[in-house]
């Protein structure tokens, strides 16, 4: 599975035309990153204060066209929910939000994470769709529809 950017551009790149972070404060992150492996710029941008999740939720969804879902007011049926284990949902940080036939909309803090998306669709039976979601919101959902982990 190939995805396609919408944007030929970067994360970093969308976030400096949009005003939201420096030249100087990319630089930074992208330094650290190099000493943190298999971290993803998006998160050092936001442990270090320079930009919220929100900020790499809507930059991710100009780089790749994934809509963005703010999950706060969101309600999902339980046979949703049901449809994705806790366990699965924690460790990739996502969560199913609809269903439709073999169609399953996921919300997740990476969409480009293939490994959950194949294997969402391999318990499921389903072909997955992708929403963005900040990590706070899914894993606020994941403890009010899955309980406490």
């Amino acid at each position: 599975m190939r995805l396609e950017r919408a944007s030929g551009k970067h994360l970093g790149e969308l976030l400096i035309e949009q005003g939201l972070i420096t030249r100087a404060q990319l630089e930074e992150a992208l330094l650290e990153q190099k000493g943190r492996p298999g971290v993803l710029i998006g998160r050092i941008l936001v442990e270090k204060g320079t930009a919220t999740e929100e900020n790499i939720a809507q930059a991710l969804t100009c780089q790749y066209g994934f809509p963005y879902l703010p999950l706060a007011s969101y309600e999902i049926d339980t046979e949703v929910v049901r449809a994705v284990p806790a366990n699965l949902c924690e460790r990739f940080c996502l969560m199913p939000i609809d269903k439709i036939g073999k169609s399953l909309t996921l919300t997740m803090a990476n969409p480009l994470n293939t490994q959950a998306i194949d294997d969402v669709e391999l318990i499921t039976g389903c072909v997955v769709q992708s929403f963005v979601s900040t990590e706070t919101d899914i894993r606020n959902a994941i403890k009010k529809y899955y309980g406490q982990a």
